[in-house]
């Protein structure tokens, strides 16, 4: 499914929309996140639904995008700016709960991050909706649940190649962040190319969906703002 992307242009900030905050459904350009998201609600949709659902465009819409707002809201739907999941490790968390996912970053052998999540509060004029003050308040809200909840797990880059063998074609990878107060810079889905693990994904430099060039260790190590990964392994929806 993630494959069938490739060359789909890259687009940033594609859920920032005008208006109130609501499920943006957009496979004509994605970002790195909605690349994830939408490759994972459209696989569930195949493997929960036969093809009788296509005979009915606004139910198959419907459906997508219910599966789209229940991995990307904190409670399933939209309940304004702060119910987005904006820290992907977040993400990973509540999607684990979900059981979309099983994290899998700690028994390949990731240890405790114990810097704490502060970005959005801290850079408030980066984002239009925290001019509202209680966007802005709810954020800090969020962010203080999670750096009291339980720890995060990461793998630091000098460790992935050993453990890349324990990493499957279609895991989602979290590239983790050496910008204070921020944990994931980058995602994408794990893919192996003649047995080496590489990174299909929506890049920034490249323009469109494409797979690593770099095996997915080579290209953390490269870029100055990854310092290591998170990995999130899907679970079967049927």
């Amino acid at each position: 499914m993630g494959l069938h992307f490739v060359g789909t242009p890259y687009e940033p900030q594609t859920l920032e929309v005008p208006g109130p905050e609501r499920v943006v459904v957009n496979l004509r350009a994605l970002d790195c996140v909605t690349f994830v998201e939408s490759v994972l609600a459209l696989t569930t949709l195949v493997r929960t639904h036969d093809a009788t659902l296509l005979t009915n465009r606004a139910q198959a819409e419907l459906t997508f995008e219910q599966q789209l707002a229940g991995l990307r809201y904190r409670d399933g739907e939209p309940q304004g700016y702060a119910s987005r999941l904006h820290y992907f490790s977040e993400w990973l968390s509540r999607n684990t709960e979900r059981r979309h996912l099983r994290l899998v970053t700690r028994e390949l052998g990731g240890v405790e991050d114990p810097e704490p999540i502060y970005f959005m509060s801290s850079h408030p004029d980066a984002y239009r909706q925290l001019a509202d003050a209680e966007s802005l308040a709810a954020i800090r809200d969020v962010e203080r649940s999670l750096n009291t909840t339980a720890a995060r797990h990461w793998i630091p880059e000098g460790a992935i190649a050993e453990v890349s063998n324990g990493i499957e074609t279609g895991d989602v990878i979290a590239a983790t962040s050496t910008v204070p107060g921020l944990d994931v810079a980058h995602t994408g889905l794990a893919i192996r190319i003649e047995g080496r693990l590489h990174l299909l994904h929506a890049p920034l430099v490249g323009d469109s969906v494409e797979v690593s060039q770099a095996p997915l260790a080579e290209r953390i190590q490269r870029i100055a703002g990854q310092d290591g990964i998170m990995v999130a392994r899907p679970l079967d929806p049927s």
